[in-house]
Order: C-alpha cells, then sequence, then structure tokens
C-alpha cells in the first residue's frame, strides 16, 4: 500500500477496533492487524493508542460542516443540529462516543484530550453562530457565548451519546425553538427547512 492508503487503514480499522472493543481493551496490535499493516507502521505515525484515538476525535470533530450563517438564529441551529444528529447517527460513532465519555471518567489523559479537542470546535462553530445573532440584534448584547455554546449544543450529545433516543424532525423543531427562546432570541423568526444532510 502506498503511505496514505496505510495511514487511511490504520484510521478505518481503528474506528472499526474501539467501536468493537472500546478504548480499555484497544490495542496497537489489534488495529494494525485489522488494517493489514504492521505494528510499526501504527507507531511510526503514533506513538500511542491514546495519540491515534485523539487524532481520530480531532479530524472527525473538525470534520466538513454547512455554513452556518442563513441569517437567521433559527435557521442557523437548523444547520447546525442537522449536521450534528447526521455525525452522530453513524453506527460507529453512536457505539464510540458513550465509550469515550466513560473512559474519560476513569483516565485524566483521555478527559483532557477530549475536552481540548471537543470544547475548541463547539467554541468554533456555536461562537460565531452566537455573536453573528448578536450582531443582528436577534440576542442580547450580554449573552455569555460559552454558555450559549452549552445550551446549543448539549441536548443533542445527550439525547444521542446518553439517552440513546431518537432524532425527529419534530424534537429538532422543537429544540431549535427552546433553545432559542432560552438565549433570550427576539421574536419569532420564520426559518427555512435546511435541506435534510445527506449520508
Amino acid at each position: 500500500m502506498l503511505r496514505d492508503e496505510i495511514t487511511t487503514a490504520i484510521r478505518r480499522a481503528l474506528m472499526q477496533e474501539l467501536a468493537a472493543v472500546g478504548y480499555g481493551r484497544l490495542s496497537i496490535e489489534a488495529v494494525a492487524r485489522r488494517a493489514g499493516v504492521s505494528k510499526t507502521a501504527v507507531y511510526r505515525r503514533w506513538s500511542s493508542k491514546l495519540d491515534l484515538v485523539v487524532e481520530i476525535v480531532a479530524a472527525a470533530a473538525h470534520g466538513k460542516l454547512p455554513v452556518l450563517d442563513t441569517g437567521t438564529l433559527r435557521g442557523d441551529l437548523v444547520l447546525l443540529f442537522q449536521a450534528v444528529a447526521h455525525a452522530l447517527r453513524h453506527p460507529l460513532a453512536s457505539q464510540i462516543i458513550p465509550d469515550l465519555l466513560a473512559e474519560a471518567a476513569r483516565n485524566p489523559a483521555i478527559d483532557e484530550a477530549l475536552r481540548q479537542v471537543l470544547r475548541a470546535r463547539q467554541q468554533e462553530i456555536g461562537g460565531r453562530l452566537v455573536i453573528r445573532a448578536v450582531q443582528r440584534g436577534e440576542l442580547p448584547a450580554d449573552t455569555d457565548p460559552d454558555a450559549a455554546v452549552d445550551l446549543i449544543v448539549g441536548p443533542l450529545y445527550w439525547r444521542l451519546a446518553i439517552a440513546r433516543l431518537p432524532l425527529t424532525d419534530s424534537y429538532l423543531d422543537n429544540l431549535v425553538e427552546s433553545v432559542a427562546v432560552g438565549l433570550g432570541a427576539t421574536g419569532v423568526v420564520p426559518r427555512p427547512r435546511a435541506t435534510p444532510v445527506s449520508g
């Protein structure tokens, strides 16, 4: 295999192995075996299974999102919720995320790595969304961006990763309105139905 193909194969194998056995039982040897490469090929790219997992989580967190600038807070929330829901519905993600969250409670290194990667991404995306809404006059000028981002992304993670409940269109519609009202958005702004994110 070519170098890029090996790296791709290792990343795919990691996701599959992580979903199958969890972080605690994950080994570089098993990932290499599943990828069809030598253990050395993995260690040449990542020094430990923690580095490997963190890199994969970071890559997933920085995956492509639609441009969240529909002109209204509610429209932006619709797009964001659909994109996050699509990512979290992935069969591997639905198995891996709860395991990593549980592992983070026991493993300070995993906890710190997840916090840094995921929090930074949430702030980057949610922070811009909130700032634009404030600039448009939809949200109060003193809106706390950190608290706003927690309110925006928290329910989706809870429902999909913890409660393991489905995300229906009606739930997402209600969530958009609840979050907008909870943030103190002005009025009921008509919002377009966003095009669902394709798989």
